[in-house]
């Protein structure tokens, strides 16, 4: 592979949200940053960091061996992501234990090898089994309450980075103020809770609400619930999927509205079918088939399965579709989901930043990926 190490000129995207015409000078960081005269040019966009991954291009994070998850991370590279949270979903304790030793065995070998040109590995994503049975979305009802020996193995796993679970089950504001203790970014999600219950969730240490609107109690002009507590000011970002299906695109502007470019995350939730020609596969949720209809994923009866875009796709749904600009999309989608997870050095272009870059054409249309300085192809 080429080495580490260049020069780009365009219009820079800031970690403010701001676009400035600069050049940026960079080896496996970033060295400078100088504004340069002049007008357009492609964009320049810091790498963009997902979340929520369950699979994709046919592999499933639940059944990926460590080699599997190596390759899925070259494929997510080359759409433009270049760091990703492999997300475990509801199941068996033993078998989240198997699918955690193959996500340790993983990050390991990401953070060891940062010249494979694939995007960086950063923990694992465990989304249930500690959800409200009354908000299971496509999960399996294999949902347990946050405490007992389950929850303690859970506790336990040394690369557990974030977990989704329902702060209104009984243990579950202590299992959130434990993990917290821990450093794993806990996220309200897959829940019933109401709107005190969410809050309440918030103070004990909960960061991040789970895909925004999907699998929580509604909102309502009498009981506003979950969705309230997200979309008021705090210090729990709210993620969402925007791919124009889970949540509309006047929606996704309302959130924008809302919470800001500061208080909003862009996941893909994708899953494995994308990125390929199949349209069914059955997959690691005991034995549910996710079948891919009109371009959007889900199971047999119609439930919403996770989706098939990739981090560049919600880029550009956010912009042509929910008004936002290419700055603000930027920060949505790299930089306050790297801030999050307390990737510093990633997602955003600022000097002694890793040089994990990505070029847009002005229509949006990825030209070239730099991970840690190295242009992969």
């Amino acid at each position: 592979m080429n080495l580490p190490g260049g020069k780009l000129s365009g219009c820079i995207a800031r970690p403010d949200g701001s676009l400035i015409r600069g050049r940026i000078a960079f080896t496996d960081r970033i060295t400078a940053l100088e504004p340069a005269s002049g007008h357009g040019g492609d964009y320049i966009l810091p790498g963009f960091v997902d979340l929520q991954v369950n699979g994709s291009h046919g592999i499933d994070v639940m059944n990926a061996s460590p080699d599997a998850l190596a390759t899925l991370s070259r494929h997510l590279a080359r759409e433009g992501a270049t760091a990703w949270v492999p997300t475990a979903v509801t199941a068996a304790i033993e078998k989240i234990a198997q699918v955690h030793e193959s996500i340790a065995s993983a990050f390991e070998n990401s953070r060891r090898d940062i010249s494979a040109g694939a995007a960086a590995i950063l923990g694992m994503h465990l989304e249930g089994p500690f959800i409200s049975p009354l908000r299971l979305g496509a999960h399996p009802r294999l949902n347990l309450e946050p405490r007992g020996e389950s929850f303690e193995r859970v506790l336990a796993m040394d690369a557990l980075r974030l977990i989704t679970l329902a702060p209104e089950l009984p243990g579950g504001l202590e299992a959130i103020r434990r993990l917290t203790a821990r450093r794993v970014v806990v996220s309200i999600g897959h829940t019933n809770a109401t709107l005190d219950e969410a809050n309440a969730a918030v103070a004990a240490g909960a960061r991040m609400f789970t895909h925004l609107f999907n699998a929580m109690r509604p909102l309502n002009h009498r009981d506003p619930g979950v969705v309230a507590a997200a979309l008021a000011p705090s210090p729990a970002l709210a993620a969402i999927i925007p791919d124009g299906v889970h949540v509309h695109p006047a929606i996704l502007r309302l959130a924008c509205i809302a919470r800001g470019k500061d208080g909003i995350i862009l996941v893909t939730d994708k899953v494995a079918l994308a990125k390929t020609s199949d349209s069914e596969k059955p997959v690691g949720r005991t034995g549910a088939t996710i079948t891919i209809r009109d371009g959007v994923a889900r199971l047999a009866d119609g439930t919403l399965a996770g989706s098939i875009i990739s981090m560049l796709d919600a880029v550009r749904i956010m912009v042509e579709r929910a008004g936002v600009s290419i700055g603000d999309a930027a920060v949505m989608a790299a930089t306050n989901p790297a801030n999050l997870v307390g990737a510093l050095d990633r997602g955003r272009i600022q000097a002694g930043a890793r040089a994990d870059l990505i070029v847009l054409s002005r229509a949006l249309e990825l030209k070239s990926v730099f991970i840690a300085g190295r242009e992969i192809s």
